[in-house]
């Protein structure tokens, strides 16, 4: 991590220099000193005043009672030709991100506007903050995976396993604790006491991986400047839909009563379920239809090694991992009321195109693009392995796939001579399931077969 660590030389240089070179974005300022709900107070703050406000107070030495944290500050996004860092190698396989590079995560222009776009647009942040600064009790976004990097400056995490994540709720495990230094309501919550937390401390050029469903409150021993990224890929897919549907039984609760007077109730559900979570089950099921069509792709050019740069038995049997991770997730889908026959019928028209017609998908550029990101990401990943992947232009040479080395590859044919359209979980398990077993013949195929 040392070529990452740009920040203070950098930032002395835009303290001191033209001040129209300062960042003029609007990230993220959470007052630590101040509650509001279950989480800190947010002000409105540019990047200017932020920064003018932590120099301040270093400079003379002390604070005007208010410590102010930067967080989730779009940085990538919002400077995307200044590569400050490269992701590291085992937290390459970042499907979330992969996806929001070339794609929205809502469809439905009920569900899109342009402050949530804003919101969602990745994963991706930048945190800074001054001594003191900390972030309250909770579990990641999604439940996802989540990688921290110290660029400067030294953090106390505090970690509970999930197995433990009960200890901190409510009686109705409505309400989380804030803060577990604060003095806690043994009345509110009477099992905090069964707690038992794993202390670490983080220095400069140190990461930090949290794995899906671990509880953490962290504290900034120093002036800190951190990366982070939430991320899940097919390992905790299912982390992601069990977050979903709990949520969304709590969102329906809420306003069952209105059901028999509501005209299109599961959208209602579905909406607020975006509102409070980030994703909704069709923007998921768009998610993972996507998915699962690239890694049949990749797969499809892997079986024969002279047909793909990426081919190796590893690289095959981790696309078939992917596949069996999104099989699996589907299966779980089918039961639910978003996907009965009504209401896959009410399903608006951006999201039902969007994961129904293979064909069109698959001439989206925005589909080649996630599969150009999936194949360098595995590429990547396997670079120990073998020499750099030489991509190639994957519209001048007919095919879908930037491995592939055919001059006449038929892979398009091939995806949708089983089904050429996907009407929802029922379709993309066969659809998976097909293709997964056509294509598998390198690796540990029996046991592929009786797990499928």
């Amino acid at each position: 991590m040392a070529e990452w660590c740009f920040a203070s030389a950098d930032a002395q240089r835009t303290e001191q220099g033209d001040e129209n070179q300062k960042p003029k974005s609007a990230p993220d300022v959470a007052d630590c000193s101040s509650r509001e709900f279950s989480d800190q107070k947010r002000l409105e703050m540019s990047m200017r005043e932020f920064v003018d406000h932590w120099v301040g107070n270093s400079s003379n030495g002390d604070s005007d009672g208010s410590l102010l944290y930067l967080k989730d500050w779009h940085f990538m996004k919002e400077y995307p030709a200044y590569v400050a860092y490269t992701t590291p190698t085992f937290f390459a396989d970042d499907w979330l991100n992969m996806y929001l590079d070339s794609h929205p995560i809502h469809r439905d222009s009920d569900i899109a506007n342009h402050a949530n776009e804003i919101n969602c647009a990745d994963y991706r942040f930048v945190y800074m903050g001054a001594k003191g600064t900390w972030t309250p009790l909770h579990a990641d976004v999604f439940r996802s995976y989540s990688w921290s990097a110290n660029v400067c400056g030294r953090k106390l995490w505090l970690f509970l396993p999930p197995s433990q994540s009960r200890f901190v709720f409510d009686r109705n495990l409505q309400s989380s604790v804030y803060n577990i230094n604060d003095d806690v309501s043994e009345k509110q919550f009477p099992e905090f006491n069964n707690t038992e937390w794993l202390e670490c401390t983080q220095e400069q050029n140190e990461i930090i991986f949290v794995p899906s469903g671990w509880y953490h409150q962290v504290h900034n021993l120093e002036d800190t400047i951190s990366i982070n990224h939430n991320w899940f890929n097919g390992y905790n897919l299912h982390w992601v839909w069990n977050l979903l549907h709990e949520d969304y039984k709590v969102a329906k609760y809420y306003i069952e009563d209105i059901r028999d007077i509501c005209d299109d109730f599961e959208g209602l559900c579905q909406r607020n379920l975006a509102a409070n979570t980030g994703m909704n089950f069709y923007d998921f099921f768009v998610f993972i239809t996507r998915f699962a069509l690239a890694n049949i792709i990749e797969l499809y050019h892997i079986q024969n090694p002279k047909e793909s740069a990426l081919s190796s038995t590893e690289t095959a049997n981790h696309f078939i991992y992917n596949l069996m991770s999104i099989r699996n997730v589907a299966s779980k889908m089918i039961s639910t009321e978003a996907f009965n026959t009504e209401n896959i019928c009410n399903i608006s028209e951006q999201n039902r195109s969007a994961f129904s017609d293979i064909i069109k998908i698959l001439e989206e550029e925005s589909f080649r693009r996630l599969l150009v990101a999936l194949s360098e990401a595995y590429n990547y990943i396997n670079r120990g392995q073998r020499d750099c992947l030489k991509m190639r232009d994957s519209n001048q040479k007919g095919c879908l796939s930037v491995t592939c080395l055919k001059s006449d590859c038929n892979v398009v044919g091939h995806i949708t001579s089983f089904m050429r359209e996907i009407h929802g979980p029922v379709d993309l398990m066969r659809k998976v399931k097909h293709q997964s077993l056509t294509n598998i013949c390198i690796g540990d195929s029996d046991n592929v077969l009786n797990d499928m």
